[in-house]
């Protein structure tokens, strides 16, 4: 396998798919990427619970079969610690890794309760700190995903951004809402643009790309050099068909019909089993993804979150398959 550029990558505009804990494992990555994802990265992996050799957190290191890279997003607060578990992280995975990202944008309660994710953002000097102890770490690049910035009202990301590029980012990622937010209201796309003046490392662009026509717009109006899809993937692998159809000018790929999602959903349960046992209860919510809209889906839903194998999705599908026909 040839080494891999960072640089040239990010210069052809790759459509990435996003970090999102309990959904972007190895199954969900798999159905991206043959949907047209240039690159998807882990969930977010907790740099502490590495430095535990805790098999739970090494477990979201796995790789699917075929998947040649990856991207691998770390979270936490202490640059000694981040360092040293990248570094493991690399040697592990050697040359399958891409590059390495900071997490600096997660608004979970939870997260930034312990100073990690977008609390971040609100200690630029100890995030740069992280950056550039990880990057004196590592081989491979380090990259740092934010937001607009902390508080509402408050953007701080065009100046953060020149932070991190001086500690040692290689390109950043920008979601164009505010922390204090979470996924409430719009993001604002503007950012990306300042961000995307204010810094001379690639920026990403993050944020309400549920479409091909987003993926456009967002390319269109801020001039990023990569667009990152999250949510708007889930229970939707096909928007990375539609945006690199879109990207390249061509008209979009059909939304995919009831069978088709239906389809969809069955191989992502029996991924999903392969990878866990029996233990496929996180189908749970990307069945209820993919059957959003389709007649007797909001009240198939009691069913579903009852269900444990693979065959018990398929009677729940077989069902509401035969409502939607």
């Amino acid at each position: 396998m040839p080494p891999f550029d960072f640089s040239a990558f990010l210069s052809r505009r790759p459509l990435l798919l996003a970090p999102m804990a309990g959904v972007s494992d190895e199954a969900f990555r798999t159905l991206c990427r043959e949907q047209g994802a240039d690159l998807a990265y882990t969930e977010m992996v907790s740099a502490k619970g590495l430095s535990y050799a805790n098999e739970k957190t090494r477990h979201l290191l796995a790789l699917a079969p075929g998947e040649e890279r990856v991207a691998v997003q770390l979270f936490g607060h202490e640059p000694d610690t981040m360092a040293a578990q990248a570094a493991w992280v690399e040697d592990e995975l050697g040359e399958s890794l891409t590059h390495l990202d900071i997490n600096m944008g997660c608004p979970a309660r939870k997260i930034v309760s312990k100073g990690d994710g977008s609390a971040l953002m609100k200690d630029p000097e100890l995030a740069a700190a992280i950056v550039r102890a990880v990057a004196r770490a590592v081989e491979h690049p380090v990259t740092a995903k934010f937001r607009r910035g902390w508080a509402e009202g408050d953007e701080t990301a065009p100046e953060f951004a020149r932070r991190m590029e001086d500690a040692g980012a290689a390109a950043v990622t920008v979601h164009g809402r505010y922390a204090e937010q979470l996924y409430r209201g719009s993001a604002d796309w503007g950012v990306i643009a300042r961000v995307k003046e204010a810094v001379g490392v690639p920026v990403i662009g993050n944020g309400d790309v549920r479409s091909g026509a987003d993926a456009a717009a967002m390319v269109a109006r801020t001039g990023c050099d990569a667009v990152m899809i999250a949510r708007g993937a889930e229970g939707n692998p096909w928007v990375f068909a539609q945006a690199k159809a879109a990207l390249a000018g061509m008209p979009e790929p059909a939304p995919p019909t009831a069978a088709e999602r239906v389809a969809m959903a069955r191989r992502h349960a029996r991924l999903l089993a392969d990878r866990e046992g029996k233990n496929i209860v996180r189908m749970r919510k990307h069945a209820m993804w993919y059957l959003t809209g389709l007649p007797g889906a909001s009240a198939a839903r009691a069913r579903i979150n009852a269900c444990t194998t693979p065959e018990d999705f398929d009677r729940v599908f077989d069902e509401l398959l035969e409502h939607a026909g």
